[in-house]
């Protein structure tokens, strides 16, 4: 038999408190912890959209929040069909039918949060597969846990603007507040790697635990929660990839959440199908085992609502990003900013019109992936770090 798979995605949670949980990082045996690991939106499902395809948005169709039915499912095929077509009995547990593509799942279950006790829940869906997996049976089980997301929307979304001062004024009191619901994540999540191992399915199965995007406790302003801004604080997350056969490690090179698809792909032995469009996304399964791995380049946009109750339809706010350097482009007032990762992680010395040549190389790649351009934003783009620093 093949190994299962088993996704867990913790809505919301950021990562500078990911890196600094032993439950996120290496609880299991096996755990590699990608500390700078990129998504391609800062909000739910488009995020997730990219996950399941291995495809950024502006490609597969859902590149907004009203874009879920728009994914181009003759185009692209989801981990979910791969494993289905490899006789894997498929299940996800989520709180909304559109967050996730649901090609593939053979059940396909949703829950109403203030009804239910997840931990329990899932727990009990471990059992499910557990039993199908003791009568011979591959599975794949895909557990959202929203609470991060759910919190926030009471607590901030639904008593802030994204311009509320009161808001932005009260760093400390934001933060305590999101660490109460990163705890309570953390309960969750311990609660559900214990019961996988309980059961004894991490012999024979790969875990992915990530987060979607992050949540702002104030940073920016005009930013109060996600989906405004393509800033680190919601870009870069995180995710652990768990196997038994890896060893513990952290892996600080940048990688891409359109990367895992294709790494849990070649770790099971299966081919990509060629009758589909090309996938952005590259395995990092080498990057697993110790190997040397080239960094790629990260895409990720989002639509800024600005004034407006609701986002765009269309991105407006678009990113290019590598470990050290990141240019953002404003669409919606066609202003850019760059800044240097390294010497200023927290994005707020904007380098444009300084005479970095970087700005200028990332400048010609954006507008390459805005045309579509798979050569750009797929495997076949080679970003020489080394020699670009040179340039600097």
């Amino acid at each position: 038999m093949k190994k299962n798979i088993i996704i867990i995605c913790i809505d919301g949670a950021r990562n500078d408190r990911a890196t600094k949980s032993l439950i996120f990082k290496n609880y299991l045996p096996g755990s590699v912890f990608f500390s700078q690991s990129i998504t391609y939106a800062p909000y739910t499902n488009s995020a997730l959209f990219a996950v399941f395809s291995g495809t950024y948005g502006n490609r597969n169709g859902c590149n907004s929040y009203y874009a879920s039915f728009d994914f181009e499912t003759k185009k692209f095929k989801t981990l979910t069909e791969y494993l289905l077509e490899n006789n894997y009995h498929t299940y996800a547990d989520v709180n909304s039918q559109i967050i996730i593509p649901k090609h593939g799942f053979e059940e396909f279950t949703v829950y109403d949060e203030s009804e239910v006790d997840l931990s329990e829940r899932h727990a009990d869906l471990i059992n499910h597969v557990k039993t199908r997996n003791d009568q011979g049976e591959n599975f794949f089980l895909y557990l959202h846990y929203e609470s991060i997301h759910t919190g926030v929307l009471n607590s901030v979304l639904k008593g802030y603007t994204n311009f509320s001062k009161e808001y932005f004024e009260n760093r400390k009191k934001n933060e305590e507040r999101y660490d109460q619901l990163f705890s309570e994540s953390e309960i969750y999540l311990k609660k559900i790697l214990d019961k996988i191992e309980e059961s004894d399915l991490t012999k024979n199965t790969i875990i992915l635990i990530l987060s979607d995007h992050g949540i702002s406790v104030g940073e920016k302003f005009g930013e109060r929660a996600y989906g405004a801004f393509c800033y680190d604080y919601t870009i870069k997350t995180f995710a652990t990839y768990i196997s038994p056969e890896l060893k513990n490690k952290e892996i600080q090179n940048q990688v891409r959440h359109i990367d895992f698809m294709p790494t849990i792909l070649e770790h099971l032995g299966l081919e990509i199908d060629k009758k589909f469009e090309s996938l952005d996304g590259e395995s990092l399964y080498a990057l697993t085992e110790g190997k040397e791995f080239d960094e790629k380049l990260a895409y990720t946009e989002t639509g800024n609502p600005l004034e407006q109750s609701r986002p765009p339809k269309k991105p407006n706010v678009k990113s290019v990003r590598m470990s050290n350097w990141k240019l953002i482009f404003n669409q919606h007032n066609n202003t850019k900013e760059l800044y240097d990762l390294i010497q200023d992680p927290d994005e707020k010395n904007n380098l444009i019109g300084k005479g970095f040549d970087v700005e200028k190389s990332l400048w010609e790649k954006l507008m390459l992936i805005q045309n579509e351009s798979v050569d750009v934003i797929g495997r076949n783009i080679e970003t020489n770090l080394d020699n670009l620093g040179n340039k600097l």
